[in-house]
């Protein structure tokens, strides 16, 4: 069985102009308050990848045209659409007037664990990651309608923010469909 490496031109991908049009999943990801451009740029990356419907920069969180986000994001932040919010807080009321569900990827009390968690395809949903070191802030988890939590066997008591969003974006692929 041949396993030959495919060239970029055999992948077939489509344009940032097709993605736009394209049908994506009904996935919002929240960044509060994200150091880290090289994290951001791999949101919008996976993002892109998985088809989110846009990602919100909350806070601190970089924006672009910026070249560190750049760096990662390797143009998926021209694909994805986006916008910033001065407040995470405010996002989060935004979100809930579009009608989304909104949840906090957070260890908290009576969080949900990811592979526990059930989503209805008739739903919007919104998740929200948090700063490398404090994480999602106490005043977004009150505001948001739950958490779920990353089960983790290891010593270390969290994932990198960029690995987390593509567990969770996987996660929600798979049981929204695209």
């Amino acid at each position: 069985m041949q396993r030959r490496k495919l060239k970029i031109e055999e992948l077939n991908r489509i344009s940032v102009e097709e993605f736009r049009e394209a049908k994506k999943i009904p996935l919002v990801v929240v960044l509060d308050n994200v150091r880290s451009r090289h994290n951001i740029g791999s949101v919008f990356r996976t993002g892109d990848a998985f088809r989110v419907e846009e990602v919100l920069l909350c806070g601190i969180t970089g924006t672009p045209p910026d070249v560190e986000i750049h760096k990662t994001a390797l143009g998926a932040e021209d694909s994805v659409k986006w916008r910033y919010f001065t407040e995470t807080l405010s996002a989060v009321k935004t979100l809930k007037s579009e009608g989304y569900t909104v949840f906090s990827i957070e260890q908290a009390e009576n969080s949900v664990s990811l592979e526990e968690l059930k989503l209805d395809k008739g739903e919007k949903y919104a998740v929200i990651l948090g700063h490398e070191v404090h994480g999602v802030a106490q005043e977004v988890i009150d505001a948001s309608d739950g958490c779920i939590e990353i089960p983790q066997y290891g010593t270390k008591h969290s994932l990198n923010v960029s690995v987390t969003a593509g567990i969770v974006i996987w996660d929600f692929l798979q049981q929204l469909g695209n």
